[in-house]
């Protein structure tokens, strides 16, 4: 090999080898961004019908059918990237489905060891709330005998609370899932359900201020898919009763400032209506919140995730 052959060959290797430094740089600068030192990462993601349920697929109509694998594989690696210690979760399917997507997410490189779901007694028997963990769960509770006064009967919530607890540095952090009912609408003289969804909304305020009676005092989340913009009766709810605030509503944005959590196809629309909720105790260790853009959220689900970062020292 002649010298300008070998120089050219080393120029190769270099490049190589520098490519390969700055991707793996990036990838540890991104994690690093992610969740640094000191901090804890807090995801809330609605997966879209983890389940098996009627779908309109390329070849029509079938019943009671899978999650295609191409959205789990872009769902799967969305969470990746997320790399959330926490992920609260909503519209995923009994346990075996929680447990195959925390088998495939372990088979890819990302380990949640705990986890927990709330089945809510067949009021809904196809989509649930949970959550993966890196950490461990020092209390697990599942709130679903919440119920609300509803056109002079007595309803419950059709998803129910998820409530865990974990250590977050020196101190515990509860984090409660939602998921309130959605805008369909089943009777009409309730248009888009709008007063179900505030009476399970005022079901879970009432349930955590019985467990947090000074939300002043207290280090919880309130996570999830309340099927509702901030200024709706159902987050209003959430936010205070009475005199007594209960959490404070975060703003969050993505890469290029958008605000959208949801897209609804059939209509063509972006709202928010996923939502981290902080109580006045914890709200000095928010760092920041964030809703998470890629590639692949359009075709993994119709949400997009909402990433809250803690200091945890």
């Amino acid at each position: 090999m002649n010298s300008v052959s070998s120089l050219r060959l080393t120029v190769r290797r270099l490049g190589f080898g520098l490519g390969l430094f700055l991707c793996v740089w990036g990838l540890v600068t991104a994690n690093a961004l992610a969740a640094g030192p000191g901090t804890l990462t807090v995801a809330t993601y609605n997966v879209e019908n983890y389940n098996s349920a009627d779908r309109r697929t390329e070849a029509g109509y079938r019943p009671d059918y899978p999650k295609p694998e191409v959205q789990k594989t872009a769902l799967r690696a969305i969470i990746r990237r997320l790399d959330a210690d926490v992920l609260a979760l909503q519209e995923i399917g009994p346990r075996p489905y929680l447990e195959e997507l925390r088998h495939d997410l372990k088979n890819e490189g990302l380990d949640y060891p705990h986890a927990a779901i709330l089945e809510a007694d067949g009021l809904d028997p196809d989509r649930h709330v949970a959550v993966l963990s890196k950490r461990p769960f020092t209390t697990v509770a599942r709130h679903a005998d919440l119920t609300f006064k509803y056109f002079g009967g007595t309803e419950r919530t059709k998803r129910g609370l998820l409530e865990v607890r974990l250590a977050a540095g020196g101190a515990e952090l509860t984090i409660f899932v939602v998921h309130l009912k959605s805008k369909l609408t089943e009777r009409p003289d309730d248009p888009q359900s709008e007063l179900q969804r505030a009476g399970e909304a005022e079901a879970v305020r009432d349930r955590v201020l019985k467990i947090f009676p000074d939300p002043a005092a207290a280090r919880f989340l309130i996570l999830g898919d309340c099927n509702a913009g901030r200024t709706e009766r159902p987050l209003r709810a959430l936010l205070d009763r009475g005199k007594t605030p209960i959490t404070t509503w975060l703003p969050a944005a993505d890469s290029h400032d958008e605000v959208w959590t949801y897209f609804w196809r059939q209509q063509d629309t972006y709202e928010r209506i996923d939502h981290a909720l902080v109580s006045p105790g914890l709200r000095p260790s928010v760092v920041s919140a964030k809703i998470f853009d890629a590639p692949e959220a359009m075709t993994a689900s119709d949400h997009r995730p909402l990433v809250v970062t803690l200091k945890t020292e």
